[in-house]
């Protein structure tokens, strides 16, 4: 039997628990059975804790020989638990990688999240970088890497009218001085374009070059993939304009952010840095470009045809469709069964 743990606590409806509800419903889809009990909200901490135990603590006896189990991870401090008994009742156990506690929130050593990691049978990476990060550090189980995380949403992007330069660029995220600097200080090197930024935060009279920027404020995922404004995304994070630094900008080398298969679902072709793990799939699915530094961007927008332009477009347009079917943790479930 093929099955899953479900998370049990909904949450709120950010990017981490968006992406893992699209694969449980994309598990859900394959015919994976959930062996814990299912999802609820729960305002209570103390109630969340009791029920997530519960599910815990019921899945075992749910699990067979040659059974296999998925788990998303991080799994809270109940990982090491559920694999030990998945593996006491003959099953094999496959983790889905969402966030590495030893990066950006810094909350394991890497010794640590390795030797927690090492309780799985086989693992889905996001990337050949991550994936490579975890065998340089002692990873021993089957590796395997997902690509890009898919975004299951029943809205659809708005039929866009023809892109004419200037070209105009979308970014969405945190938009305060502390969290993206590098937004305030891209104004003095813009001659002809325009951000449209989406999110909460940002401090207008802060940005030199204000008058290129038009700030659209917070808006719903899905509604924004039906209304997005513009004609390019922008993965960019930290402060600096010639790299992405700080922990979220240094994490941009090995992981996969979720904001990227949103763009991709407004069909818009993405900007990304040329260091960034997702530079390869965004220049091999030709559907954007790479920059070394946002000094770059104006130069970069002013030099591209609307024919290379179309051409990315079209490209955004398949990947959002295989993006919105779940094609990408489809594929790579698949193989992982086969391996254990």
């Amino acid at each position: 039997m093929n099955c899953y743990l479900s998370r049990n606590y909904k949450g709120t409806s950010n990017a981490g628990n968006k992406a893992k509800t699209d694969i449980e419903q994309v598990m859900e889809s394959m015919a994976f059975k959930n062996v814990g009990l299912k999802q609820t909200t729960h305002t209570n901490k103390f109630l969340h804790f009791i029920y997530t135990l519960a599910g815990v603590l019921k899945s075992p006896f749910c699990l067979h020989a040659g059974d296999k189990l998925v788990l998303q991870y991080p799994f809270k401090k109940y990982f090491t638990f559920v694999c030990k008994l998945a593996h006491a009742r003959g099953a094999k156990v496959i983790v889905v990688i969402h966030d590495l506690g030893s990066f950006r929130r810094k909350a394991l050593s890497v010794k640590q999240e390795i030797e927690r990691l090492n309780h799985a049978d086989y693992i889905i990476a996001h990337n050949e970088k991550m994936k490579q990060w975890l065998e340089d550090h002692g990873c021993k189980a089957q590796l395997g890497t997902l690509g890009i995380f898919d975004y299951l949403s029943e809205t659809h992007a708005a039929p866009k009218d023809e892109a004419r330069k200037p070209y105009s660029v979308l970014y969405a995220g945190g938009l305060s001085p502390r969290k993206n600097n590098f937004l305030y200080e891209i104004g003095a090197y813009i001659q002809s374009f325009t951000f449209n930024l989406y999110g909460n935060g940002f401090e207008t009279e802060k940005a030199k070059g204000k008058e290129h920027f038009q700030y659209m404020g917070f808006v719903k995922s899905d509604q924004l993939i039906a209304t997005a404004k513009g004609d390019f995304g922008l993965v960019w994070d930290g402060s600096s304009l010639d790299a992405c630094t700080g922990d979220f900008g240094e994490y941009l080398q090995y992981n996969n952010p979720h904001k990227t298969s949103l763009y991709i679902r407004c069909e818009l072709p993405v900007i990304i840095w040329e260091k960034a793990a997702l530079a390869g799939f965004v220049e091999k699915n030709g559907i954007g470009f790479c920059i070394s530094s946002l000094k770059e961007l104006e130069e970069k927008l002013r030099s591209l045809s609307e024919e290379e332009y179309a051409s990315m477009h079209e490209n955004v347009q398949r990947i959002s469709r295989e993006l919105a079917e779940g094609h990408y943790i489809r594929t790579a479930i698949s193989k992982a069964l086969t391996c254990v």
